[in-house]
């Protein structure tokens, strides 16, 4: 199989998926670039999570044409080689429904910092996009736009966009992004909420950064 190591890292992700209850059936979708080749890879479009295979990944180039693979890719390609070609960076994405972070998304509120894990990961509030079309560059404008310096971004009635450098890194962040929503959700039941401070939050970001991990 050509391209198996590209394909193996993207498969992981898009497998993680369902797994962690961020998605169904055959929603949402995972892809990487190849930092030395510049292609991506990504899920094929309508394939269930659950039976996706190794070999269904698709590779695709930077302008979207398919370089390896029998499938059609997923309808967001677009919009991830958008990011891809604006952010050097990234060599990972993950797109999810995630249902409390989703349901942030349809209130078009941000998820804020209550939580100093969050504080860790995100340094910082997780913005909302504005309103994009499925299927072409427009999800992808508003992601490079809205993200700023983070690592998560709501889009708009939509669900949940989440970038890293691999796609294992991307899904981290997904997963942590449903986490947060929906702590901060139970936690609303009992009361309001006082969010972290800024400056606590930048320190929590700085020895995430600087001394986590080995």
């Amino acid at each position: 199989m050509r391209f198996r190591d590209l394909r193996e890292k993207v498969w992981e992700a898009n497998a993680a998926l369902p797994r962690a209850g961020l998605v169904h059936w055959a929603q949402g979708n995972a892809s990487g670039r190849d930092p030395d080749t510049g292609l991506v890879g990504i899920k094929p479009s309508g394939i269930r999570l659950d039976q996706l295979r190794v070999e269904d990944v698709v590779i695709v180039n930077a302008d979207g044409t398919v370089a390896d693979g029998g499938l059609k890719p997923s309808i967001d390609t677009a919009s991830h080689l958008h990011v891809y070609r604006n952010r050097p960076d990234i060599n990972g994405i993950v797109h999810t429904h995630s249902p409390y972070a989703t349901s942030f998304a349809v209130r078009g509120e941000p998820i804020r910092m209550y939580t100093t894990t969050a504080a860790a990961l995100f340094g910082g509030d997780i913005p909302v996009s504005g309103l994009a079309t499925i299927g072409e560059e427009e999800i992808g404008k508003e992601i490079v736009d809205g993200i700023g310096q983070g690592s998560a971004i709501l889009l708009r009635s939509h669900g949940v966009f989440t970038i890293g450098a691999s796609p294992g890194e991307a899904l981290k962040y997904a997963v942590y992004v449903e986490e947060e929503a929906e702590i901060i959700h139970l936690a609303q039941l009992h009361g309001t909420l006082v969010p972290l401070d800024e400056d606590f939050i930048k320190e929590a970001r700085r020895m995430y950064v600087e001394d986590y991990g080995q």
